[in-house]
């Protein structure tokens, strides 16, 4: 992974253009039994997206300094990497179907339930969950690290994270938030994986204790902000763009930032996280280039 010669926008083309590369080896083959099952999971992983959690964990993984063999960590950091964006499509899939958000393109396709069947996109997230715990299980790394990245990944995809900032999210259509509410419902539905990318990724490098405080409080940070201008895209950039449907937020009366602060006070807001996100990384010195790249490139993406 020694690619700190490339400019940002390579290293992260290069970054998510590997990563794809061994999702492809790591999932299970399209023609294995049941064949329409692995079909539907490939299709929710591979081929799109702009692997901002990938490239979260190999970045965190940059930042510190490495413990045992670099080749075992490199491996590590691919499964890692490989697990967080497996949760991540579970999580699209599910949050994509009827009984949730009921939509119908993702990344610019069809989504899994209107290209297969309800049912087999619920199957396809079901069964993405625990292949990405598998990966976890396979690093090569000491156990108690393999133990304290799998912990990490499971609180933020569970009740206290991803998923019931989801549940949140769904009991909040039609409410009125305050910003405290809508900043928890976001830090556990989105800030969650996000924060846990980067944690994950400093578990697998054998971060020090002062690195790790460093990683959170930048991942809280970029986590929150990340939610903040996904708000701001909702009503400021077309479906072509996005790839998803646009406006969706508004027209289902869902409470966003924008809806409570307004459009410019809420691009105001994200710069404010990305600010806190670059002071916090001051502890990891040189090795911290790609995560504050990464916190530019969040707060400032146009899609």
């Amino acid at each position: 992974m020694k690619q700190n010669h490339l400019a940002f926008a390579d290293w992260l083309t290069a970054r998510a253009q590997h990563i794809e590369q061994k999702l492809d080896e790591l999932l299970p083959p399209a023609d294995a039994v049941p064949a329409r099952l692995h079909e539907a999971m490939r299709y929710a992983v591979l081929g799109g997206g702009k692997r901002v959690r990938a490239a979260l964990v190999y970045a965190a993984g940059l930042a510190c300094p490495v413990s045992g063999p670099s080749m075992a960590v490199e491996a590590s950091l691919d499964r890692a990497a490989a697990a967080v964006e497996l949760i991540h499509a579970y999580s699209l899939v599910h949050d994509d179907l009827p009984c949730m958000d009921d939509d119908v393109l993702r990344r610019g396709q069809p989504t899994v339930h209107v290209r297969y069947d309800e049912a087999t996109a619920m199957l396809a997230g079901d069964a993405l969950q625990p292949l990405a715990f598998q990966f976890l299980a396979d690093m090569p790394i000491a156990p108690a690290l393999v133990v304290q990245a799998t912990q990490a990944l499971a609180r933020a995809a569970g009740s206290r994270g991803m998923a019931g900032g989801q549940a949140i999210d769904l009991g909040a259509v039609g409410r009125t938030l305050t910003r405290d509410e809508l900043q928890q419902m976001h830090g556990m539905k989105t800030g969650a994986m996000l924060a846990v990318s980067v944690a994950v990724g400093g578990i697998v490098a054998g971060a020090s204790s002062v690195s790790r405080r460093a990683l959170d409080e930048y991942a809280q940070a970029i986590g929150l902000a990340f939610q903040v201008v996904d708000d701001i895209l909702d009503v400021t950039a077309d479906t072509a763009k996005l790839g998803k449907t646009a406006g969706k937020d508004a027209a289902e009366n869902k409470p966003t930032y924008v809806s409570l602060l307004g459009l410019e006070e809420a691009r105001r807001f994200a710069s404010s996280l990305r600010d806190t996100a670059l002071q916090a990384l001051a502890p990891l010195g040189e090795g911290r280039a790609r995560l504050a790249e990464l916190a530019d490139f969040i707060v400032l993406r146009d899609r």
